[in-house]
């Protein structure tokens, strides 16, 4: 049997996808359903969380839950929510992210904006990992945790409560990662780049500065996702960031050779 054809064990694994109404969050937790994984889809957006389940290959494994991760007690809410639908979540994916705004620049995001920012990349995803990692140490049960980060979690972007937040994820990852190691559990990160989907709105014209030649799609990060989550497949790979963008970040202030010249 092929490595590849079981990356999951649908008897004992289980997944909780944020953010997964839309976006990234939602091609990932298709793509887990789809691989037999039993998955709670959360979203700020019961439409949306609707809308992701029905789109999945399969729908009867999908849970929903509908909440603003910017309150800890909807974090908690999730948590109660998902254990009672399928008991230890053995697998966890934090997307979730409010929606990004060009006029929210240093000079002009205020204080709620930037919180919220911070509370549902941040707060929440330590939140979720860490309760969630006691409940599987005490199960002695291994898990695999996967955060969204970004480029800008190294590089200026113009939106300081966005970069900052992602800087701190991409940090976060790693102390997780160093913490739960001895307990079997695996936590890591997927850094897309100029991705067309969720709240983001890329301008084609960015396309040009990408090496291969088109801007991404949700989809272009779900397998990499599936992978890195794979206890089967990336059972030795933990603190490590997964860069998925086209080769955006090789770009430079100089245009790659011409060889039609």
């Amino acid at each position: 049997m092929s490595l590849f054809s079981t990356p999951f064990d649908p008897a004992r694994d289980t997944a909780l996808v944020t953010g997964a109404g839309n976006g990234i969050g939602r091609a990932i937790a298709q793509a887990l359903v789809g691989e037999g994984v039993r998955t709670v889809f959360a979203d700020v957006s019961a439409e949306r969380v609707t809308a992701a389940i029905s789109a999945s290959p399969r729908p009867e494994l999908a849970v929903p839950w509908v909440g603003d991760l910017a309150e800890l007690d909807a974090c908690d809410a999730l948590l109660a929510a998902a254990h009672a639908a399928l008991g230890d979540i053995t697998h966890l994916v934090h997307s979730a992210s409010p929606p990004r705004r060009e006029a929210d620049h240093a000079l002009a995001v205020d204080r709620r904006i930037w919180q919220q920012m911070h509370a549902v990349n941040l707060d929440a995803g330590f939140h979720l990992a860490r309760e969630l990692a006691k409940r599987l140490i005490a199960a002695k049960r291994p898990g695999s945790f996967l955060f969204l980060t970004s480029l800008h979690a190294g590089t200026p972007r113009n939106l300081p409560h966005y970069s900052t937040a992602k800087a701190a994820m991409a940090m976060l990852v790693k102390e997780l990662a160093k913490t739960f190691g001895r307990y079997g559990i695996r936590v890591n990160a997927l850094v897309p780049g100029a991705i067309a989907a969720g709240g983001f709105v890329a301008d084609p014209a960015l396309a040009r500065h990408i090496p291969l030649g088109r801007l991404g799609e949700a989809n272009d990060l779900a397998p990499m996702a599936v992978t890195v989550l794979s206890n089967k497949l990336s059972g030795y790979v933990t603190g490590a960031a997964f860069v998925v963008d086209g080769g955006l970040s090789l770009t430079n202030w100089f245009e790659p050779p011409s060889f039609d010249e």
